[in-house]
């Protein structure tokens, strides 16, 4: 949630760079400690395909994660772009007819003002169409980092559900006692 708070459009900043480091510590403790317990809750027998099942779905919530992030935040920004283009008089219909509308991504204000340039917009509507790109993609990223936030506090509900065990009565070894094997 921090960086939802701290993101501005200077990545530079202490309190961003902060923010990404102890999401990236935590999200890598967490991981770990997860496929720690996974791995010591089954039989010893299984240990190798627990240990492939475990390196399968770190790739697999890699992929979908990241997807599901670039997706979030993609359509925040059309959005965000869209309204942002719709409230300001100054960028026209004709303006906006020469810019596609329907490939809205994350650029940079020179590749903005380089996509304006080949069109009939004045200086000030460059300047404004460069304002709304900003302020859409600060936006985006803070609202797609808070709803980030709030999905990984979901987490909490089958992290509830975890064993809680000791160390010395992993259930591995009193599966392996009870079973004779």
């Amino acid at each position: 949630m921090w960086l939802a708070f701290v993101v501005r459009n200077n990545w530079s900043e202490f309190a961003v760079l902060f923010g990404l480091v102890v999401f990236g510590l935590a999200q890598g403790a967490l991981v770990t400690l997860l496929f720690n317990v996974l791995v010591s809750a089954s039989p010893k027998e299984l240990a190798g395909d627990v240990g492939s099942l475990r390196g399968t779905t770190n790739n697999l919530a890699n992929a979908i994660g990241t997807a599901v992030a670039g997706a979030l935040l993609v359509g925040l920004l059309s959005a965000n772009v869209i309204r942002g283009v719709a409230e300001t008089p100054i960028l026209t219909p004709e303006i906006q007819a020469q810019v596609n509308m329907d490939s809205i991504n994350f650029v940079s204000n020179d590749r903005l003002q380089g996509v304006l340039a080949q069109t009939t917009a004045t200086p000030e509507q460059v300047a404004e169409a460069v304002r709304v790109n900003e302020e859409a993609r600060l936006r985006s990223l803070k609202f797609g980092l808070l709803i980030m936030a709030l999905l990984s506090l979901l987490a909490i509900f089958p992290a509830g559900r975890l064993p809680n065990y000791l160390p010395g009565e992993l259930p591995a070894d009193n599966l392996v006692k009870k079973t004779g094997k």
